[in-house]
């Protein structure tokens, strides 16, 4: 197979790759972006744009329920989180096809849906929908991103568990979601699923939220979720987890105590693995 040749490639349409096939293109380079799913990147699809909506949407359940506090009466509040979804596709899908759209317009910048790999130090093979492509340039940037990590924790490839992907698609609000891990991803999905309604229960291994986070800030922020109505269990290991006929089972250790939480869902939040793994 002959090579189709540009000046450079960019992997992924990132919040790093969208700008510089532009800027790229722009100056002149005959430019190729390759994206798997869709523009944007996590941010856009699965980060940013959808959680901070989503956010909002937690955030107006929350003042509504505290609306006496400000003397205004608004009787009982309820969250139909099948609009909230609606609502942040359609906010999402606006961002992304606006990106696109402006990506197609841009002169010398080839846009291609498809999965890339090396096949050479200067080539790229790239499955697309009807078959394969071979590129090859002088200068390829890697802007593959990240995806959800899976741990290997005993019995979790058998429990429906969710990722920061997967939950923001959920059409009710879970009864009791038990979060495993209090990065940023977990603590933000933990508060807004309590203001939705969930009773939440997040389990960390370290002795603070927030590893990277000064000592002094993280207990701040364990201060308002617990306010909120988050439990928030700390040096905790997570041993096994399991189902137990509709609900699933999370056995953890405190020091020499064992416990099990029953949940409703599981959310798995213990960071992010990158994509350029994939890349050959």
């Amino acid at each position: 197979m002959i090579p189709e040749r540009y000046d450079a490639i960019v992997v992924g349409s990132g919040q790093g790759g969208t700008p510089l096939c532009r800027a790229l293109a722009e100056a002149g380079m005959r430019t190729a972006l390759v994206e798997r799913v869709h523009v944007g990147g996590t941010c856009i699809n699965e980060g940013c744009t959808p959680t901070k909506t989503m956010v909002a949407s937690a955030r107006v359940a929350y003042l509504a329920r505290r609306g006496a506090d400000y003397g205004v009466q608004t009787g009982s509040v309820s969250v139909d989180l099948k609009r909230v979804r609606e609502r942040k596709r359609a906010i999402v899908d606006k961002f992304r096809n606006g990106g696109q759209a402006r990506l197609e317009k841009t002169e010398n910048l080839d846009l291609i849906f498809g999965t890339a790999s090396f096949t050479g130090t200067k080539t790229l093979m790239v499955r697309v929908k009807d078959g394969e492509r071979l590129l090859s340039a002088e200068r390829i940037f890697i802007n593959a991103g990240t995806r959800a990590a899976v741990p290997p924790l005993e019995g979790l490839n058998s429990v429906p568990f969710l990722d920061n992907a997967s939950i923001m698609e959920l059409e009710s609000v879970p009864e009791h979601l038990v979060i495993l891990g209090g990065g940023y991803i977990g603590l933000e999905f933990g508060q807004m699923f309590r203001r939705f309604g969930s009773r939440v229960t997040i389990v960390h291994r370290g002795e603070q939220l927030l590893a990277r986070e000064d000592a002094d800030v993280a207990e701040e922020v364990a201060k308002i979720l617990r306010e909120d109505g988050v439990e928030v269990l700390l040096s905790v290991k997570t041993e096994r987890v399991s189902c137990a006929g509709e609900r699933i089972r999370v056995e953890v250790r405190d020091g020499s105590q064992g416990r099990t939480i029953e949940g409703s869902h599981l959310l798995v939040a213990i960071g992010r693995t990158p994509n350029s793994d994939t890349l050959n």
